[in-house]
């Protein structure tokens, strides 16, 4: 293997592989199927970019993620290697003359979607290309019982028939034995070699804490461990207020969400990868290509989805084999969130037929026709028109799109994004001077109360509605407001495009992929269980229920988890402690941190002795949530 380690020293700079890598290289380059589970951060790619350069022709690379195809494709040409990705984005014409590169340019990497499969054109030239290997990156996409299943991946296994005596390498990081399974049966790989990792990661102290105060606490944690932190929220909002609200703190925060444009992507995250932010809070947009291996800490302040996702995210911790952790903050009204999160958005049969036939309707397709036609559609105005719930409307459409019912050509974002450039002084006296625009502005800054701070994702439809006026009434106002360099405001013509892939047949069309969806509803449902089972279980290590989950046996308690500490950690004297907060509270009323700074006991005992001396009739709250004695 002399010449594969010199490769990677080569074009990676590295002296070693790591664990497994070898190995995989090893069964790929004597044709074997193979199958590689390799935690986050385990080097998959590495398993099929050194193999293919070993070999005359092409290496063909199946994911489902197009910002990780680019990111690998700009690695790669980074390296004087010579790389293409297939998105969504390009044009036939394009696309036509990339395929020619690959035939004749001595191209070795081909990046495409498994969707890009279904196109006859596409699958004839790959036919013709001197394909020396497979890698299907995200393996777990083919399995229905996998935590992103994509129907278009269980197409994948027609390339058997085209390259019987090419290797396929199927990698991911994350499969339960269940889906392990599913993956080989459904991409007919022929006795395959199994590679796996265990999913135990020994220096990552996983940790579970109940708090009523989620920025009391990472603020305590930050301060504890101000080494390079990681802070997972659900939604962009939370991203912008936290990492300012992290700033007043004076800790050096930056934020990263789907929404951003990618300069400001770049930006935040090299302030991050250079030390200039500590932390850098992030939706789950933020990880993909991510490979930083001083991050001390990785919290969650939101449930997340499933166990999976969440292994993943935590998992970026401690990739230098240090002591880190993974922490997740909870607060008791939070499993009702995520059950609302989560599950509300979840469309039944009559949700998803319902959806079917206004699209029908909204583009005017008759019974019996529609095939092949296609539209502009913008997502806001639809729900809009008919009522409906947008996120539940956005996984109906999302669900068609996957059984191959329609495409969609892009994913759906914000048409206008604005921010107001004045005080709001100014705005005031503006609207004073402008009465016929004070409506449309008044509803603008109800509706979106941080315009004033940054550039705001604009739900035109929403304040037509809210204003009681026209939309191109609002845009006139908009177009005002701008020439008077009162907003800064950007429109741009982002609207999906559908593509109707079958005729219109209502419930013919439905029922035939109806039995998909109640699968999928029940493994969503029996995910986010798994998570609530991890958060609420307090009599077994945390390390030991991941390992569970993943069908892996754990041969001791980590010793350094949220439980095991607790195993370890010296005995409160509650009744001393008792006796300390009563005698502080005679000298004045505090609020429980107040008392938790005092004693330098742990909220969890503070908040246990407080509960015990209400329930006694010993203490009473005041409005300002001090303590104080009962007289």
């Amino acid at each position: 293997m002399q010449e594969a380690l010199g490769i990677l020293k080569k074009y990676w700079k590295h002296d070693a592989f790591r664990p497994l890598q070898n190995d995989i290289i090893n069964s790929v380059l004597s044709g074997q199927d193979t199958f590689a589970l390799l935690p986050t951060g385990g080097g998959k790619s590495i398993c099929f970019q050194i193999p293919a350069l070993m070999q005359e022709g092409i290496c063909l690379v199946i994911s489902p993620l197009v910002a990780l195809m680019k990111d690998q494709v700009a690695n790669l040409q980074k390296r004087d290697i010579k790389a293409v990705a297939l998105t969504g984005s390009i044009r036939s014409e394009e696309m036509i003359d990339l395929l020619d590169n690959c035939q004749f340019g001595n191209y070795k990497f081909l990046y495409l979607s498994p969707e890009r499969l279904q196109s006859d054109w596409i699958l004839e030239r790959i036919k013709n290309l001197p394909i020396n290997l497979i890698a299907i990156d995200e393996a777990h996409c083919v399995s229905q019982w996998g935590h992103d299943f994509r129907p278009a991946y269980l197409k994948i296994s027609e390339l058997k028939k085209h390259f019987p005596k090419i290797p396929f390498l199927a990698l991911t990081a994350t499969a339960t034995a269940r889906v392990k399974d599913d993956i080989v049966a459904q991409l007919q790989l022929q006795k395959p070699q199994f590679f796996q990792q265990s999913f135990a990661r020994n220096n990552i102290a996983y940790m579970v804490f109940e708090v009523e105060d989620k920025l009391h606490r990472i603020q305590q944690i930050l301060k504890k461990n101000p080494e390079s932190s990681i802070l997972y929220v659900r939604n962009r909002k939370s991203c912008l207020d936290i990492a300012a609200q992290l700033n007043s703190l004076n800790f050096k925060a930056t934020y990263y969400h789907g929404g951003l444009s990618p300069k400001e992507k770049d930006k935040n995250m090299q302030l991050w990868m250079n030390e200039e932010a500590q932390v850098i809070v992030a939706t789950n947009a933020f990880g993909m290509g991510i490979d930083k291996a001083n991050v001390k800490t990785v919290l969650h302040i939101q449930y997340p989805e499933n166990i999976e996702n969440y292994y993943q995210e935590a998992g970026r911790a401690g990739r230098n084999g240090e002591k880190a952790f993974a922490v997740l903050l909870t607060s008791p009204s939070d499993a009702l969130q995520a059950k609302s999160q989560f599950l509300t958005i979840l469309p039944n049969t009559d949700f998803l037929k319902t959806i079917y036939i206004k699209l029908c309707t909204y583009f005017q397709i008759a019974y019996g026709e529609g095939i092949n036609e296609q539209f502009t559609f913008n997502l806001n105005h639809f729900c809009q028109k008919y009522s409906f719930p947008i996120l539940k409307t956005y996984t109906a459409i999302q669900f068609l799109d996957r059984q191959g019912i329609l495409s969609l050509s892009q994913e759906f974002s914000e048409k206008i994004t604005l921010q107001f450039l004045i005080s709001s002084k100014e705005v005031i006296r503006y609207m004073s001077l402008n009465p016929n625009d004070e409506e449309i502005i008044l509803a603008i800054l109800r509706t979106y109360p941080g315009i004033y701070e940054m550039q705001t994702a604009f739900n035109l439809s929403l304040i037509a509605k809210k204003s009681n006026h026209k939309e191109a009434e609002i845009q006139a106002v908009l177009a005002r407001l701008k020439e008077k360099e009162i907003i800064d405001y950007h429109a741009k013509n982002n609207d999906a495009t559908i593509i109707f892939n079958e005729v219109r047949e209502d419930e013919r069309t439905i029922n035939r992929v109806a039995k998909y969806l109640e699968k999928q509803n029940r493994l969503k449902i029996a995910q986010l269980d798994a998570v609530l089972f991890y958060i609420n279980e307090k009599k077994t290590c945390k390390s030991t229920l991941i390992l569970d989950y993943f069908g892996e046996k754990a041969t001791k308690n980590c010793g350094i988890c949220s439980y095991c500490i607790t195993k370890t950690a010296k005995k409160t004297n509650y009744n001393l402690l008792t006796k300390t907060i009563l005698e502080l509270l005679e000298k004045e009323a505090l609020s429980s941190r107040e008392i938790q700074n005092n004693t330098k006991n742990t909220a969890d005992d503070v908040i246990f002795v407080l509960q015990e001396l209400l329930e006694n009739n010993k203490l009473i709250i005041q409005p300002n949530n001090k303590y104080t004695l009962k007289s």
